[in-house]
């Protein structure tokens, strides 16, 4: 673990004051190991953050066993439990409620760092899972191994060595322990990847995890110095948030994507993942045809419009009304509904349809006054707006939340809340799956 302490070392100065997220699995137990080795040679004080999910009965034992070693190391424990997710997408309530606990400590013992245990495995494994979800370039950095939040800033010092190692040099160091058996349950998308795909690459090469690093870090390189660059031609670019084309059309087609990409954020802000590649083609077709007076509708109820030499954007998002053919996949609010082949799953977060009883094609619009469902199992209807009171939704976000509805406007869904009668998960006669992903869901 020599490059780990190193690491480690280049950041911690005496009474620095840092967080340690341990959830009591080897590779958080031997990072807060490392921490009080550290601390022998620099007079740190050692914060270890426990999340108790309260989704296996082998948590309160954890939580237990995390706390003794604590009492037992001179380290103050900071244990929390969650629960109710009201049916969210586990993975990604979970990380959210995590990181919240973890920003309220650092709030709390004015903490410079956090550190977390992922290691090289982790980055491999987000990686190709945000290439096959199709993100963009900047994505496949993968995780950064310091990310600066506002209050501190994110360390992840294993990012040199694999799980097998971990493991090895807990046994070595007879570090205790706990294994989480959900780790290798397949239902979860990363055990897939884990399990299935990051053995074979490791037959190719049992060190894959460098190369995969060495690759995040010139990724990382590559796009800090373009956004350097596109972010002094986006100041010469964008004046009174209007675009000079002509200026803009000085530019290679990357830059222009990215400077549009920027534009297009500075409205979107946090919702700035409604924009996808076709859009930013879109807006390049227009940005370069003859025509001088043109326009573009964009999601959230944005408009980008082209006036002579100059692009701005019309802004209608106080309007909530949306409407959106479902293709392949459509971002939400909070997350993305698209169609998958198979899955395992049958809560309020996946829909079976069969094609002969719905109208096609398939829309996701939002509520309208007066919207009703029928419930899959009864024979009468109930009132959306009812519904959202029962889930106890947001009231800002009821007005946009996402409806699954056919071309007749019948009511298919509720995504991540209720199913309709049209859902045939119980007879098995459908030949079309939806799977509703709220949030992210990585692995941070």
């Amino acid at each position: 673990m020599n490059k780990s302490i190193k690491f480690i070392n280049n950041y911690l100065n005496d009474n620095d004051t840092v967080i340690c997220a341990c959830s009591g699995g080897p590779d958080s137990m031997v990072l807060i190991n490392l921490l009080i080795d550290v601390r022998k040679e620099k007079n740190i004080n050692i914060i270890c953050a426990h999340a108790n999910h309260s989704l296996r009965k082998e948590s309160d034992e954890e939580y237990i066993f995390v706390n003794d070693f604590c009492k037992n190391n001179n380290i103050t424990f900071e244990g929390t439990k969650f629960s109710n997710y009201n049916n969210e997408n586990i993975e990604s309530a979970a990380r959210k409620k995590r990181y919240s606990f973890f920003d309220e400590l650092a709030i709390k013992y004015n903490a410079k760092y956090l550190f977390t245990a992922h290691h090289g495995d982790d980055l491999v494994e987000t990686i190709l899972m945000k290439i096959t979800r199709g993100s963009n370039i900047d994505s496949l950095i993968g995780f950064d191994f310091e990310l600066k939040k506002d209050n501190y800033t994110i360390l992840r010092p294993l990012v040199f060595y694999t799980k097998s190692e971990i493991i090895d040099y807990a046994k070595e160091k007879n570090i205790e322990f706990r294994v989480d058996q959900t780790n290798f349950d397949k239902k979860y998308t990363r055990n897939r990847y884990r399990m299935n795909i990051l053995p074979l690459l490791k037959e190719e090469d049992k060190n894959i995890h460098l190369k995969y690093l060495k690759i995040s870090n010139e990724l990382k390189e590559n796009n800090n110095f373009i956004n350097n660059y596109v972010n002094k031609k986006y100041e010469e670019i964008v004046t009174n948030n209007m675009v000079n084309l002509e200026l803009l059309l000085n530019e290679d087609d990357f830059i222009i994507k990215k400077i549009v990409y920027n534009y297009l954020k500075n409205i979107y802000k946090d919702n700035i993942f409604y924009i996808e590649s076709k859009h930013i083609n879109n807006i390049l077709e227009i940005i370069k045809n003859n025509k001088v007076n043109s326009n573009i509708d964009l999601p959230n109820n944005i408009t980008l419009i082209k006036k002579y030499d100059y692009l701005t954007l019309k802004d209608d998002t106080n309007n909530s009304d949306y409407k959106i053919e479902l293709i392949d996949e459509v971002k939400v609010n909070d997350g993305v509904i698209k169609k998958v082949d198979e899955t395992k799953l049958s809560n309020n977060y996946v829909c079976f349809l069969d094609s002969k009883r719905i109208k096609l094609p398939l829309y996701i619009r939002n509520k309208k006054d007066g919207d009703r469902i029928t419930l899959l199992g009864l024979n009468k209807s109930k009132k959306i707006k009812d519904i959202f009171i029962d889930e106890k939704v947001d009231i800002e976000k009821r007005d946009k939340y996402p409806v699954l509805v056919d071309s007749e406007d019948n009511i298919l869904w509720l995504p991540g809340l209720k199913k309709s009668n049209y859902d045939e998960i119980k007879t098995g006669k459908y030949d079309i799956i939806l799977w509703y992903e709220k949030g992210e869901g990585e692995n941070e």
